[in-house]
């Protein structure tokens, strides 16, 4: 008898006032127009305000270099100028268009062979049907070390995670796109964003200290702690309150495996609480696969390795053609080990099934491309108009007039950040701009730089999967729409809110006991 699965629970009343709160912010949210065209009015609505604030000569010092922005009319001669001049390359050089692409190339080759599913079958197939929430939330800490690149890789797995164990395959990618964006700055491994920081905040530090360092490992200690703290939390919140959502009830899981099979290649045999024993080809495929992965894994290592020429200047490896481009070596390494896999399943009987392979999940993407063209002509203009900009340093310069606690201040810090994440979704475009203010601040009135970036971290995490103006959230609300005609904002927004204000409290409770108890952010750093 196959057992009922976990995301039904009839003892849970979806009508009572939780459940009708979500249900208000859907058909609220829904009510928006379509996302291209709430962009096409956002781009409208900046170009006004930005005419009100030009016209006003409102303007900013930027401490990084004492240079003055000052707000640019987009409804002028040279805003039309720059619109039309850069459309083009707008969409272009738009961070996460060639990333998406790139990295699903292969992603694409893994998925049609079968490998990812049968992979799955023999790891998340056998574990306990209570630890799947929690270990695709872990799997997205860890993924981070690949930086956006993480989205392009759990969002998929996720919804074949829990295809695999017979659960909702939305509620799984659903979960992976939630879990990677909400956490993205909590990880069980030193991660790129971290030494980005680093080496922002030990500039910042050298205007009070030319001595003081900032290593990528300051706040290693917190952020590990972190990941497996905000884990349980996601699993909590999807397994006790989002599951039970009518969206996610068995009446509707025939449906969604279908949509799950066609889109990530899913084996439509495999129903649920199926079978999680593999074929003898299977078991090869996975052992060779598992072969090259690890022959790429050294390479790759290899290409780092002190006195290598594919390190960055000065050595670094985080600014080294590798870790800069790892989406390339994502899709070559997804692409080899589908490759591998599919010839020997027969699943990919030849090379000239692979572009074929890889065009059908470039084909899966076609709304998300429509949509990104608008996303990217928004973040160009509000960049342009120098909107951003005036905002962070007047935020920035209002924590100087503040005479409060410290750890009252990195609240502060923490909620700040939280609304200024809505608008600026790139965390180290933000920090870039706000640590020459903020570091210095919290050195001269006697607080550790390493507490303000941890408030920083927190507040540019938890409401990353709340903005529509993060290309992920957009990329994740296109496979969504697979599932659901007519699922808008309102829809993704019913599901991540409740995610990102758990995660927002108990993170930010985490974090002042952590201070209040005083254990170190990271090796030899004090948390005050």
């Amino acid at each position: 008898m196959t057992p009922r699965p976990v995301d039904a629970d009839p003892g849970i009343n979806p009508d009572n006032r939780f459940y009708r709160a979500l249900s208000a912010i859907e058909r609220a949210g829904n009510r928006l127009p379509h996302p291209f065209w709430l962009f096409a009015i956002l781009c409208i609505l900046l170009g006004i305000t930005s005419a009100i604030m030009s016209g006003l000569g409102v303007s900013v010092v930027l401490p990084a270099d004492g240079s003055t922005a000052q707000v640019k009319n987009l409804f002028s001669i040279d805003g039309a100028l720059f619109a039309i001049e850069n459309a083009l390359t707008n969409y272009a050089t738009f961070p996460p268009l060639a990333m998406i692409v790139v990295v699903l190339l292969g992603v694409s080759i893994a998925e049609r062979s079968g490998m990812l599913t049968a992979l799955l079958r023999v790891t998340v197939g056998r574990l306990p049907r209570a630890w799947l929430t929690f270990s695709i939330a872990f799997a997205s800490m860890i993924a981070h070390v690949m930086s956006d690149s993480a989205y392009l890789v759990m969002i998929p797995l996720g919804a074949l995670a829990f295809r695999t164990a017979g659960r909702s395959p939305l509620l799984g990618l659903m979960v992976a796109y939630a879990a990677t964006a909400v956490g993205f700055n909590a990880s069980p491994l030193v991660t790129p964003s971290d030494a980005i920081r680093a080496s922002l905040s030990m500039a910042a530090s050298h205007i009070v200290d030319e001595n003081y360092v900032v290593t990528p490992f300051a706040t290693y200690f917190f952020t590990a702690a972190s990941s497996v703290i905000l884990s349980i939390t996601i699993a909590v919140v999807v397994d006790k309150l989002l599951t039970r959502r009518p969206e996610f009830s068995p009446s509707r899981l025939d449906a969604d495996f279908a949509v799950s099979d066609k889109l990530f290649n899913t084996d439509p045999t495999m129903q649920a609480g199926g079978s999680v024993t593999l074929r003898a080809d299977e078991r090869r495929g996975l052992i060779v696969s598992a072969v090259v992965f690890a022959i790429a894994a050294v390479g790759i290592a290899l290409m780092l390795m002190p006195g290598s020429p594919f390190r960055g200047e000065g050595g670094s490896i985080v600014q080294s053609p590798v870790l800069k481009n790892i989406a390339i070596f994502i899709a070559i390494v997804f692409g080899l080990l589908g490759i591998v896999y599919g010839r020997i399943t027969k699943s990919i009987p030849t090379l000239g099934d692979v572009p074929p392979a890889m065009a059908e999940g470039i084909r899966t993407l076609a709304p998300v491309l429509v949509l990104f063209f608008v996303v990217a002509q928004f973040l160009a203009y509000f960049e342009w108009t120098n909107i951003g900009s005036v905002i962070s340093v007047n935020g920035a310069e209002l924590f100087k007039q503040l005479s409060a606690p410290h750890l009252v201040l990195l609240l502060l810090i923490v909620v700040a950040i939280c609304i200024l994440n809505m608008l600026i979704t790139s965390g180290s475009a933000m920090w870039s701009i706000l640590a020459p203010v903020l570091v210095p601040l919290v050195m001269y009135i006697g607080m550790r730089p390493e507490s303000a970036m941890v408030a920083f971290m927190i507040g540019d995490s938890v409401t990353n999967c709340l903005t529509p103006l993060n290309g992920y959230f957009v990329l994740a609300l296109g496979y969504v729409q697979h599932f659901r005609r007519g699922a808008g904002v309102g829809t993704m927004l019913s599901f991540t809110l409740p995610l990102a204000v758990a995660v927002l409290i108990v993170w930010t409770t985490f974090f002042v006991l952590w201070y209040l108890i005083g254990i170190p952010l990271g090796p030899g750093v004090p948390v005050r």
